[in-house]
């Protein structure tokens, strides 16, 4: 694109752009001249796809919007229009649309209602920022034919995006992804989209409180509810909803992390509103420390995941997060206890403990790739989850993951076994002997530069490795091409032999700019006496996995 290309498209797209905070930020980066910057902004466009939109809040098409947002609403609008479901008997179809407290948020959903009532359908907004899970509720409680959920989910503080649901209440995978964004990309100028100012309703509380009775369905009726806990919402809309829920079922109050209870969308204390990210969850364990509490449990700032802690006298500060993997096997465990039926599934990525389980229970059991947009669409499905941090518990209600149920059951879990005078811990350790030491770990490489990750992934198919941690490779899979049970998607996939089983799983990230690598070891454990050399061999393995897969992929 020459100066005059750049400084032209810039100026066309100035000219249309509704909101004065980011046409004041185009007209000076135009009145600077063509500049690198500049030139980012207009290098493409921000593409749709299975995770809807996603990116960093700014002026031009390649930032997160108002224009963008229209153009996407717009092109979804059309997408439903032609689809038959969309009208309905009675009217046009409705699209409920919910949103976080990110900044944009509640201008991003105000605009998608507005071209969806410009469009001939029906709109329907949340009535403030609320949970992902809510939104997910709605679309099925209300017979929607679509939703749309504005939300970064746990992304740095200058992201937003913008995630879409059919009217299953799931999100949207192929071929959908790729007519919506066919009918984005037809929409050539913002002056084609009617946008009224009125015409679509805002729901009261009706909704959420449907959602929240809802929530009893995933308890046992008279079981124990004397779990304490310490919860955080990471600066985000879970607390309201969460401490709502958990009056409901009767359990104590949670404690809540003060500094980090309120929406808050500069999340000023935490790099990565994350709770997987390093340091996230320091302040939710120093208010463990002071109130001795059973469980640590934190949503992501959309409450879509569900993070948990325990007691661990042998880790600096006395508390330990547990992996989403060793949290996915407790639910799944605790499941089968209350006599759940139905398909266990789980996305590739996680662990292949979830099997075992299912296995021995004589329940059904699924591997999907990776997202809830997969684990959602498995039939007959009664509990699904996936290795960074969610759960699906109640797939009738929900289906997608959900941080507020599944903090629930996991607070009925600590509170059964401790009646018992056991831990979670206690839980993960019979798991282990009854099904062999399941170790996992990730390693995950954060990239400014998209192309390290294409080159890495070039890399490993190019040379892909012989032997891992001194174990031979014995099966590498390029899942570009599918499998019998899975279709094609961006990954590798290696099997190695040996005493210890080994898998590794290679493939960005479909939400971040990461290069995620996912690692499991499985070490026979004949008794409990054998727990402790069996984590620790698990680890050397692991981490030499971690050495050898990072030089392989040049990294």
């Amino acid at each position: 694109m020459t100066q005059d290309d750049l400084l032209a498209r810039a100026q066309a797209w100035l000219a249309e752009d509704p909101d004065p905070e980011t046409r004041e930020e185009l007209a000076k980066l135009i009145e600077g001249g063509p500049s690198d910057e500049l030139a980012a902004r207009f290098a493409g466009t921000l593409q749709f796809g299975t995770a809807g939109l996603r990116g960093e809040i700014g002026a031009g098409p390649m930032r997160m919007n108002r224009s963008v947002v229209i153009r996407a609403a717009a092109g979804l609008a059309a997408y439903l229009k032609a689809k038959e479901p969309a009208q309905r008997e009675g009217g046009a179809g409705l699209v409920v649309i919910g949103y976080d407290a990110r900044y944009k948020s509640a201008d991003f959903a105000r605009d998608t209602a507005a071209v969806m009532i410009g469009a001939g359908l029906r709109a329907a907004v949340l009535p403030r920022p609320l949970p992902t899970p809510v939104l997910a509720y709605a679309i099925r409680h209300l017979g929607a034919v679509a939703g749309v959920e504005v939300t970064a989910s746990h992304n740095p503080p200058r992201d937003n995006g913008y995630k879409v649901y059919l009217g299953d209440g799931s999100q949207i995978v192929p071929p959908a992804d790729a007519e919506i964004a066919a009918e984005i990309d037809a929409v050539r100028s913002l002056h084609d989209v009617p946008r009224p100012e009125t015409g679509w309703e805002t729901l009261g509380d009706e909704v959420l409180d449907a959602y929240l009775a809802r929530t009893d369905a995933v308890l046992t009726p008279g079981s124990p509810r004397t779990a304490r806990t310490v919860y955080t919402a990471m600066h985000g809309v879970g607390k309201d909803v969460v401490t709502a829920a958990f009056a409901r079922a009767g359990f104590p109050p949670p404690a809540l992390v003060a500094a980090q209870a309120e929406p808050d969308p500069a999340f000023p204390t935490v790099a990565f509103p994350n709770p997987e990210e390093p340091g996230a969850m320091d302040l939710a364990f120093e208010a463990a420390r002071a109130v001795d509490p059973d469980i640590v449990i934190a949503n992501d700032p959309d409450a879509d995941r569900c993070a948990v802690a325990v007691p661990d006298a042998s880790v600096e500060g006395g508390w330990r997060m547990l992996r989403g993997d060793e949290v996915g096997a407790l639910l799944a465990a605790h499941l089968v206890h209350k006599g759940a039926r139905g398909v266990f599934a789980e996305s590739i990525v996680s662990s292949s403990l979830l099997g075992r389980i299912a296995e021995a229970a004589g329940v059904g059991y699924e591997e999907t790739l990776t997202g809830f947009k997969w684990i959602a669409r498995v039939d007959g499905l009664r509990y699904g989850y996936e290795e960074a941090l969610g759960y699906c518990v109640d797939p009738e209600g929900v289906r997608d993951k959900d941080g507020i149920t599944a903090a629930l059951l996991v607070a009925e879990l600590a509170s059964v076994l401790k009646e018992q005078n056991r831990t979670l811990t206690d839980l993960l350790d019979d798991l282990a002997v009854a099904h062999g030491l399941h170790a996992t770990d990730q390693l995950s490489v954060r990239v400014e530069d998209l192309s390290v990750i294409a080159n890495a992934m070039s890399t490993l198919r190019e040379r892909p490795p012989v032997h891992l941690a001194g174990l031979t490779v014995t099966t590498a899979e390029d899942l570009t091409k599918g499998t019998e049970s899975l279709p094609p998607t961006d990954g590798l996939r290696y099997y190695l032999e040996g005493e210890h089983m080994a898998r590794v799983i290679v493939r960005p990230s479909g939400t971040e700019p990461k290069l995620k690598c996912y690692l499991e070891v499985v070490v026979p454990v004949a008794d409990a006496s054998e727990l402790v050399t069996a984590r620790a061999k698990g680890a050397e393995i692991l981490a030499a996995i971690k050495r050898d897969l990072s030089e392989a992929a040049g990294l």
